[in-house]
């Protein structure tokens, strides 16, 4: 009879251990499991917000309303330090930084405005050392090297590029720390002007076919 005591006290410890460690087992599997599943939902809940900033942030259907979108996004950087000198350069195509065209001007002219009404301190570098006069007015900005100052103060300096897509242009702005290279903030957007052709915008259109009126002999 005491045999049989203890055989059914070790069955019963047995078991109890193996609930014990099957329990366990099944806790470290739904703990698993739930922090499988929160990292899913975080992820989907950062793709959303991800395609919520690019139907009203980032595409834009006017070329006005993609510069603001530019100038916001920069602005709401809090690395960003609004009383350093900033001075804003032409908007370059993605492909051949040495080039540019009006658009990339007028990008970078409009910047000029929409920066310095958010409170950055905005630098026009392009000043002479003197008012140029002509018979056709008076002058004050260049782009002739040789009129300017040979040197700029310490500054963040916006430069920014562009790439032709079909019916859209992408741009990308950067705000970098001219003497450490630090990228200090970023922007992108993308104008969707719907054009088959873009080549008005960009004014590089082909010249329109002729064809040579000859007398018939």
């Amino acid at each position: 009879m005491l045999k049989t005591f203890a055989k059914a006290c070790l069955a019963t410890a047995t078991l109890t251990l193996f609930s014990g460690c099957l329990s366990q087992t099944m806790s470290a599997s739904n703990s698993a499991v739930s922090s499988a599943d929160n990292e899913v939902q975080v992820t989907k809940k950062y793709i959303e917000i991800a395609e919520d900033q690019q139907i009203n942030v980032t595409n834009q259907r006017t070329l006005e309303g993609t510069i603001n979108s530019l100038a916001t996004q920069m602005m709401r950087n809090k690395k960003m330090n609004t009383s350093k000198p900033v001075l804003i350069t032409s908007f370059v195509r993605l492909d051949n930084f040495k080039k540019t065209t009006e658009f990339g001007r007028i990008v970078s002219e409009s910047m000029i405005n929409e920066m310095s009404n958010r409170g950055f301190n905005i630098i026009e570098y392009r000043g002479q050392l003197a008012v140029s006069i002509n018979e056709q007015g008076e002058y004050f900005i260049t782009r002739n090297p040789y009129k300017l100052k040979d040197e700029i103060p310490n500054t963040y300096v916006v430069v920014g590029t562009y790439s032709r897509q079909f019916g859209k242009v992408m741009l990308n702005a950067r705000v970098i720390d001219n003497i450490t290279g630090r990228i200090i903030s970023s922007a992108r957007a993308t104008y969707l002007h719907n054009k088959r052709d873009d080549c008005v915008l960009f004014k590089d259109c082909k010249p329109a076919r002729t064809i040579k009126i000859i007398q018939e002999k």
